[in-house]
């Protein structure tokens, strides 16, 4: 699969089987998140990655009752440090994983709606580290649906140099 290709069947992905992700698989998608640009190459972020099926179901009240994220393979939890551009570097990361997920046959979810202090109680988190995003990943239950995208003129807008 090529990448244009990758990015065109990747979606959000709200249904899983709650089958465990291969570890092999999770270290791929994990060392393409590692490969991503960052500023200044600081990498300011750590990821932090719940796979125990019994923790799983206890992360839904943290994220505002999605009951998906019990079914996913594995829970991934985006920290960032307080570098300039911790946040940025973070979704470039997480999208690199994600359309790895996508080579591999996996789902993903982007997280942004949980409550930060309940996943801190949870899971360890480093001093240092805010919680930014999170992403479930996942076996599919469900073919992700490819949302209309507005036209390439809508978005671009092209300067000539007089």
């Amino acid at each position: 699969m090529d990448v244009l290709e990758a990015i065109k069947r990747r979606g959000s992905v709200r249904a899983y089987t709650g089958n465990a992700i291969e570890q092999e698989d999770l270290d791929k998608m994990l060392e393409a998140a590692r490969q991503a640009p960052s500023a200044k190459n600081l990498q300011p972020w750590k990821f932090v990655v719940v796979i125990d099926p019994r923790l799983l179901p206890k992360l839904v009240p943290a994220c505002h009752n999605q009951a998906f994220v019990k079914d996913a393979g594995a829970f991934i939890i985006g920290l960032v440090d307080d570098e300039k551009w911790a946040k940025t570097d973070i979704a470039i990361a997480l999208d690199h994983l994600s359309l790895e997920a996508v080579e591999l046959g996996y789902g993903t979810c982007w997280i942004g709606s949980f409550d930060e202090n309940a996943l801190k109680e949870m899971v360890e988190i480093p001093e240092n580290y805010d919680v930014e995003i999170c992403m479930t990943v996942g076996v599919p239950d469900e073919k992700p649906r490819s949302p209309t995208k507005k036209n390439l003129d809508e978005l671009v807008e092209w300067v000539e140099i007089k």
